[in-house]
């Protein structure tokens, strides 16, 4: 097992002793005597921006361009992505509520409750992404009309061309060959989400908001994880701070 597992494990044999410890059902909590592997974090690779707008326009008309309009814009996960329903979205007011989450367990595809209280969220939606979603609609409708009997009515956002849920592998090739054909620097999928926030935060969008956007349980989680961010928005609230109190000549 990765040490990223085991450090899960452990966290969870810990609470569960721990809450035993408050039943009184055992003398102590013997998980606090062991200490987790060190995990080792994976450099965040974000895009830059010039290279999320090659991306964009390389998608541009594309059946998938939606999908990576919203991982882009507003940083969802692969599977809150691929969980969305259409009534998770409200065209009108421009915001996204993220509900479901696809997910392969034992081999299968489900739609799954998010993994926290944090990741059950409400989020604007650039006007960009906005108008993406309307084009994705009229053309999924279409592709219902062509695709009868044989359309599944699932519901859902981002669907093969006869309605039934992507699966996430396959979105992930897609996501290669885009890359590859725009002459971009191979990416994770997931590092849609780390581009999203670390535009938000260089731009100087409070940290906390954009814990929210994300979903992050605590803002210690968003701190640490774009720390290689951090230096450059300090050194712009410092340029600010000093226009400001800098006297005019």
């Amino acid at each position: 097992m990765s040490a990223r597992t085991i450090e899960y494990l452990h966290a969870t044999i810990r609470r569960a002793l721990g809450q035993a410890l408050k039943w009184g059902l055992v003398p102590r909590n013997v998980a606090t005597l062991v200490d987790s592997p060190r995990v080792q974090r994976r450099e965040i690779e974000p895009l830059d921006p010039s290279d999320a707008r090659l991306l964009l326009a390389a998608v541009r008309d594309n059946r998938m361009e939606a999908l990576y309009s919203v991982a882009l814009s507003v940083g969802l996960r692969k599977g809150e992505a691929l969980g969305l329903h259409w009534k998770d979205i409200d065209i009108e007011t421009g915001t996204l509520s993220v509900r479901t989450s696809l997910q392969r367990i034992g081999g299968r595809l489900q739609l799954v409750e998010p993994k926290s209280s944090r990741s059950r969220r409400v989020i604007f939606l650039p006007d960009a992404t906005v108008e993406a979603l309307r084009r994705h609609r009229a053309r999924q409708q279409q592709e219902r009309l062509l695709e009868e009997p044989r359309w599944h009515d699932t519901g859902l956002v981002f669907t093969t061309k006869i309605g039934i849920p992507f699966d996430p592998r396959n979105v992930t090739r897609h996501f290669k060959k885009i890359l590859t054909n725009a002459g971009l620097p191979q990416k994770r999928f997931h590092d849609l989400r780390h581009t999203c926030a670390s535009l938000l935060l260089v731009q100087g969008v409070n940290p906390r908001v954009v814990m929210e956007v994300l979903g992050h349980s605590q803002i210690s989680l968003t701190m640490d994880t774009y720390s290689h961010v951090i230096p450059e928005v300090q050194q712009d609230a410092a340029e600010l701070m000093n226009a400001l109190l800098k006297e005019k000549n």
